[in-house]
């Protein structure tokens, strides 16, 4: 995998609650691109952090559809990967800015 394209695959972290009681296990939430795969998203999270990753799962969130004045709106979706890491690696500098 060329570098360009571990940027384009890991869009950023996603820091809700659910995702930093995931951090205590082991777990790191990113947002990934629509087009990445399991393999890819492995690659690049091994790439950026330099850590052995032992399982991603993959699901995309939808949108949500939500009234306006002027009718009804639907917001974009996106796609999201949950990414555990070998016993033992953490990841440190993992922020919440989004």
């Amino acid at each position: 995998m060329n570098q360009e394209r571990v940027f384009k695959v890991l869009l950023g972290p996603h820091m809700t609650e659910k995702a930093a009681v995931a951090a205590e296990n082991n777990q790191y939430v990113f947002k990934v691109a629509s087009d990445a795969t399991k393999p890819e998203i492995k690659k690049a999270v091994e790439a950026l952090f330099g850590k052995k990753v032992n399982s991603v799962q993959v699901l995309n969130m939808k949108g949500k559809t939500k009234r306006t004045a002027r009718g009804v709106g639907r917001r974009a979706g996106y796609r999201k990967a949950y990414v555990t890491l070998a016993a033992g690696e953490t990841i440190e500098d993992f922020s919440g800015a989004e």
